[in-house]
């Protein structure tokens, strides 16, 4: 056993573990520090946990459609974050329009409602016109030309709305229903950060739901399985794809309603973040892995909230929250050099293991 044991492991696997667990100790020495010194108080870092998990939330739905694709084509479709950027970018006319009249005031459960819908519309619209136009003729082509493909589609996307709605990012309207906050001793959650975490929450658990229960859901796991033997069962392929598309599309343009809602802005290259960070997300949970991805997402955006703060804080390192992104990605490393498959481990036919 000690034997084949040493035969197993590599020095690219030695230097790895070396380099996880240099991470490792920084994490666990600035943690130790910045509780020690107690420059945070209870309220502070539930704040912070309730924004990550805001944050997180979001990330998971758009990783949702990443993992998706991924589980029924395996590949990855990086123009994705233009479908998340497509339907809220199109959506602002109508909020401008309804925030300037009143209508959002008056009516702001409708006028949410409405907004979501035209978003996630437009978003479904986009994806599923990338796999009409861009994917499918490239169905049954090498790997590496749809990855291609998917990167040129991205551009393209990106230019096209920037020259459709034009360079300069637009502003999302207040709304004053979502401007209260419930309060319970010390602790806050305002309403904004209520409805992205339930929002989330609802389409993540109706997306397992339908995943597992419903018909079009079996169908879905068996073409991701295999696709010839799922054919050879009577079920349309080409539709369950189609409808893998729609369904990463839906919940892209409502994670970027949310993304709006909380940061105020969007633009023709609001996507690129977002979308590298739920692809993030996706591998840290398993790419591939429905329940994976809302996890990893869950966990990147609370990791990118607290972790600034809690691990660099006491180590006396000025702006610690500027360095939001490069905690995300180091983390990524970490789980991926101790857990390679991801949190939940990555999902794939027994062939193509």
């Amino acid at each position: 056993m000690p034997r084949l044991f040493k035969e197993s492991i590599t020095p690219t696997d030695i230097i790895m573990f070396i380099i996880g667990g240099l991470i490792l100790l920084v994490v666990i020495f600035g943690s130790i520090a910045t509780l020690a010194a107690g420059k945070y108080t209870t309220r502070q870092w539930f704040d912070l946990i309730i924004f990550g998990v805001a944050l997180g939330g979001i990330y998971a739905l758009i990783a949702l459609g990443y993992t998706l694709v991924y589980g029924i084509l395996r590949m990855i479709n990086f123009a994705h974050s233009e479908v998340f950027m497509a339907g809220p970018f199109t959506a602002y006319f109508l909020a401008d329009a309804w925030g300037r009249s009143g209508f959002l005031d008056e009516n702001p459960v409708l006028g949410l409602l409405l907004i979501f819908l035209l978003s996630m519309v437009i978003s479904v619209a986009v994806a599923i016109l990338l796999e009409r136009v861009a994917y499918r003729p490239l169905r049954f082509a090498p790997r590496l030309v749809p990855l291609i493909t998917a990167i040129g589609a991205s551009f393209f996307l990106q230019y096209f709305f920037r020259g459709l709605y034009g360079p300069n990012i637009k502003v999302y309207p207040d709304i004053p229903a979502l401007t209260g906050d419930i309060t319970v001793g010390d602790l806050k959650v305002t309403y904004l950060q209520l409805l992205v975490i339930v929002a989330a929450a609802a389409m993540m658990i109706g997306l397992q739901i339908f995943i597992q229960r419903s018909r079009t859901g079996k169908a879905m796991r068996a073409v991701a399985e295999d696709k010839q033997t799922a054919a050879l069962m009577g079920i349309n392929v080409d539709n369950i794809i189609v409808i893998t598309f729609l369904l990463g599309g839906a919940l892209a343009g409502a994670a970027g309603v949310l993304y709006a809602l909380m940061f105020k802005q969007v633009a023709f290259n609001m996507g690129f973040i977002p979308g590298i960070k739920a692809f993030t997300a996706a591998v840290l949970g398993g790419i591939g892995n429905v329940p994976g991805a809302m996890v990893g997402g869950l966990f990147l955006g609370v990791i990118e909230s607290v972790g600034p703060s809690l691990f660099l804080d006491g180590l006396g390192i000025p702006a610690p929250y500027q360095l939001k992104d490069a905690i995300a990605f180091t983390l990524l490393v970490l789980v991926l050099i101790f857990r390679p498959t991801g949190i939940l481990g990555e999902k794939l036919a027994e062939k193509k293991a």
